[in-house]
């Protein structure tokens, strides 16, 4: 009898992933650029209106017209203005820092996500969690030393972004009976509702010329189309196979900061950023072990 051959899941997922992840970085870069010569208010809402504009049609498409039909609206509202908050935490904090020692103190969200889970989700954190929560704040301690380029009041905007990242991960938690596509959808509802009521008292009158426009184009679409690579990765593969490889962002991020900013960390920033980096992929092995078991780690 003829055997059958069935790929790795990770086979089909992980380019996506990975697409996603350079394009998220590269979104991250384009604000940072931005920033410079734009309102923080323009910016988050060119790219909420425009992944608004992506994302609705293909939600349409793919879940039918009740795409936005939610059991749990008030949580959905509430997520998506975590995310947010969130996203303007992060791109205020651009302004001053670095673009890759900024994405590493916003990869604390999974630490962050382990201190809140007992209150939230009444899960008991295990000990191989705390070790990998312990390890994060050694990281952001070595990335903040005293001296360091990066030691800035704005870092407290980028903690502030990890711990809205991890409320909006605690909160996609939380959320049975809602489909995949629909809380896609919801995910950018809030931010491209609320700016884009607020934009006639938000925009700044800046004068844009063509390449700005451009750019604030280009937000909308990288945010949109990434987001629809990742879910169609988390279609393919199970999330504990895949949030391993999301810390590659911090290659991107390194190598985007320096092509278009010349910003390389220093020797002290990389062992602090590396140290962040294994502890959330230490995190995210664990769990996947864990699962693969089916029971909790001493």
């Amino acid at each position: 009898m003829p055997t059958t051959h069935h790929a790795h899941p990770l086979a089909r997922a992980l380019p996506l992933f990975l697409l996603a992840g350079f394009l998220l970085t590269a979104l991250d870069t384009t604000a940072k650029y931005l920033i410079r010569d734009h309102s923080l208010f323009l910016i988050v809402w060119a790219r909420y209106a425009g992944a608004m504009l992506v994302v609705t049609p293909f939600v349409r498409h793919r879940a039918g017209p009740d795409f936005w039909r939610t059991r749990n609206l008030k949580m959905q509202l509430l997520r998506s203005a975590f995310l947010l908050v969130a996203t303007g935490g992060f791109f205020a904090g651009l302004k001053y820092l670095p673009l890759a020692e900024a994405s590493a103190i916003t990869f604390l969200a999974p630490v962050f996500i382990v201190l809140l889970s007992q209150p939230l989700l009444k899960e008991r954190p295990t000990r191989a969690r705390w070790i990998a929560a312990i390890t994060g704040f050694i990281g952001i301690l070595v990335l903040l030393r005293p001296g360091s380029s990066v030691l800035h009041p704005a870092v407290l905007l980028l903690i502030g972004t990890a711990v809205c990242n991890a409320m909006y991960q605690l909160l996609t938690r939380k959320l049975p009976g809602d489909g995949l596509y629909t809380t896609l959808f919801y995910s950018a509802l809030v931010g491209a509702v609320a700016l884009t009521l607020a934009l006639p008292w938000g925009f700044d009158g800046a004068p844009l010329d063509a390449r700005s426009i451009g750019l604030l184009l280009m937000l909308g679409l990288l945010a949109g189309i990434a987001h629809w690579l990742l879910i169609a990765a988390f279609m393919l593969a199970p999330a504990s196979l895949l949030t391993p490889f999301s810390y590659l962002q911090m290659v991107w991020a390194t190598l985007l900061g320096y092509l278009v900013f010349g910003q390389l960390p220093d020797r002290w920033s990389g062992v602090g950023m590396a140290i962040i980096v294994a502890s959330g992929v230490l995190l995210a092995v664990l769990e996947r072990r864990r699962a693969r078991m089916g029971r909790n780690f001493p």
